[in-house]
């Protein structure tokens, strides 16, 4: 979490300054084993680039203009503002985007739940934008799209057995992931028109 001066700008957030450390180098590497390897200048890649100073050429500013957010952005509760820049490209929407901010809100990035809401999220968002393909004149094809034709036209099945591959183990798992969510919303979409077909009979 930041802390923030009196003009809002974080005080060690996005600025040059480095937080106190709350306990010494010697403390560290006491009860850490192998903390502090990079210590020395010597050891490390970015040395003689890296330079703190701020009497570098064409910087003008300790800390950059902030960007308007004109919609709430998500971000981690771990961290106590935005970045002075952030991605505007796709605002979140619909339940999807209601999973994203929950996921946001209430669980660290140290949480599996953070991220297994995140995935369902993107799970929602994938068959979102499929069911609305097929209201337009070009449709998803699951057929094609899933890559089902190329398993039998480049040799997929060839390359995978007998080639000492790692992934092996979850290829069965990749078909429920991939063709098990269109089978479950073709399902759902079926007896969706069957109910209304019924009670257009009934009517």
């Amino acid at each position: 979490m930041s802390h923030s001066q009196s003009d809002g700008v974080p005080q060690y957030t996005y600025t040059p300054d480095k937080r106190p450390p709350a306990e010494t180098s010697e403390q560290l590497r006491a009860r850490i084993p192998g903390w502090g390897v990079d210590l020395d200048p010597t050891d490390r890649p970015q040395v003689p680039r890296e330079r703190l100073d701020l009497d570098l050429p064409g910087v003008r500013w300790r800390f950059p203009e902030r960007q308007p957010e004109h919609r709430p952005r998500e971000r981690s509760i771990e961290h106590g503002t935005l970045p002075p820049v952030f991605g505007t490209a796709q605002p979140l929407h619909g339940l999807s985007g209601a999973i994203r901010r929950r996921a946001y809100s209430r669980y660290s990035e140290a949480r599996a739940a953070h991220w297994l809401l995140l995935i369902v999220a993107d799970r929602v968002e994938a068959r979102g934008a499929a069911l609305r393909s097929f209201g337009t004149l070009r449709p998803d094809n699951p057929v094609t799209e899933t890559g089902i034709v190329a398993e039998v036209t480049h040799h997929g099945w060839r390359s995978r057995v007998g080639r000492g591959r790692t992934d092996v183990g979850h290829h069965g798992l990749d078909v429920v992931l991939v063709g098990g969510s269109w089978a479950a919303t073709g399902a759902v979409t079926y007896l969706l028109a069957r109910r209304v077909s019924r009670r257009v009979r009934r009517a």
